[in-house]
């Protein structure tokens, strides 16, 4: 059971064409889907003593899906599709000419350079989102999510068809979910993404991290309060996070270069674009048991995207590199950020891929 069946199976209980229950959730008439970014299952578990409204309901996990990276849960919240299909293939990955970072809609080399003309979000992201067929369905669907993110182009790939309400800290976050299920057959998509900015930061299971747990826990209990009458409250998470410990800097590793035109992903999953057929070879030699180096057929036959459409297949990369264990593969010059930041995820670890399904019903007030 993935991501990307969450959706649907909520939407089925509002009666919208199409939509499959298969994850067996409860039916409600009004529904606040809330994501808190970063929260792993495996996490939330180790430290559920920080999260008692949390860890009181049911624990049930899901699938992320590969890569574990947001702009690609993301999407498949959105959509309904993995990513396979839908096509936003991982943090930052090539598109044509370009190599798009995902969440920023930039060049990956130049953050202030926006692509959202020359590359537009509904063209990347074709398919309808399940936000579109809801209001089809005369369902008021609405996304509650941090102000910067109204016409982003991530947004408008995969969130498209929603009415949009700006946040700037948790009151609002709260309120607008709430508010936005106050009249029948009303579906909410709400966002949180500071757990997971901390945790690249400080690290999952941080002093700081663990802090803002119990704020994400009152955030999750204060909505539960306030929602009316046959709602329901659904918390997930787009994927977990590892700390990160041996650190292979492609910058600085000259063997690794060869044969590479472009180096894609983020620290713990890589896409390579190539020129010749020997770097599969030369990156699993070099890496050994801190990888799986799989070609692009490969890991479309192991299933790791799921099904793969003509769309998606050529923006994953010729090799697709996927860390094990807590390496990280990072680009000490050319991708700088990076270096300072002591929590990863993108790659196929259980800590990574295994994200919470938490279901709260109120029946009544």
């Amino acid at each position: 059971m993935t991501i990307a069946e969450v959706v649907p199976s909520l939407l089925s209980g509002l009666d919208v064409p199409g939509a499959d229950n298969t994850l067996g959730l409860p039916a409600a008439r009004r529904v606040v889907l809330l994501l808190v970014d970063g929260l792993g299952h495996e996490l939330l578990r180790a430290h559920a003593s920080h999260a008692p409204f949390l860890s009181s309901l049911p624990d049930r996990s899901i699938d992320a899906g590969f890569p574990s990276s947001t702009a690609t849960s993301l999407a498949s919240i959105g959509t309904g599709l993995r990513s396979g299909e839908h096509g936003v293939v991982g943090y930052t990955f090539e598109v044509g000419d370009e190599v798009l970072n995902s969440l920023s809609w930039t060049r990956a080399s130049e953050r202030h350079h926006d692509l959202r003309k020359t590359l537009v979000p509904e063209v990347v992201q074709p398919h309808p989102t399940l936000f579109e067929r809801a209001a089809a369905a005369g369902v008021a669907a609405s996304t509650v999510a941090p102000l910067v993110h109204r016409s982003s182009g991530l947004t408008r790939a995969v969130l498209r068809g929603s009415w949009f309400r700006g946040t700037a800290g948790f009151g609002d976050l709260a309120l607008g979910a709430v508010a936005a299920v106050r009249q029948d057959r009303s579906f909410c998509y709400a966002y949180h993404a500071d757990l997971d900015t901390i945790g690249h930061i400080y690290g999952p299971g941080s002093d700081e991290w663990l802090m803002q747990l119990e704020f994400v826990d009152a955030l999750a209990s204060r909505i539960a309060a306030r929602m009316p009458p046959d709602s329901l409250l659904v918390v997930t998470a787009d994927h977990g996070m590892v700390t990160a410990g041996d650190r292979i800097d492609f910058d600085t590793e000259p063997l690794l270069w060869q044969g590479v035109r472009v180096i894609a992903g983020e620290p713990r999953v890589r896409y390579l674009y190539t020129e010749t057929d020997e770097v599969q070879a030369v990156w699993r030699e070099f890496l050994g048991d801190r990888a799986d180096v799989l070609t692009r057929e490969e890991a479309v036959e192991a299933g790791w995207f799921g099904p793969v459409s003509p769309l998606a297949a050529d923006r994953i990369g010729d090799v697709v590199v996927a860390m094990k264990d807590s390496a990280v593969v990072l680009r000490g010059q050319a991708e700088p950020t990076w270096n300072g930041m002591t929590g990863f995820h993108g790659s196929r670890t259980s800590a990574e891929m295994a994200i919470p399904l938490l279901v709260h019903s109120v029946t009544s007030v």
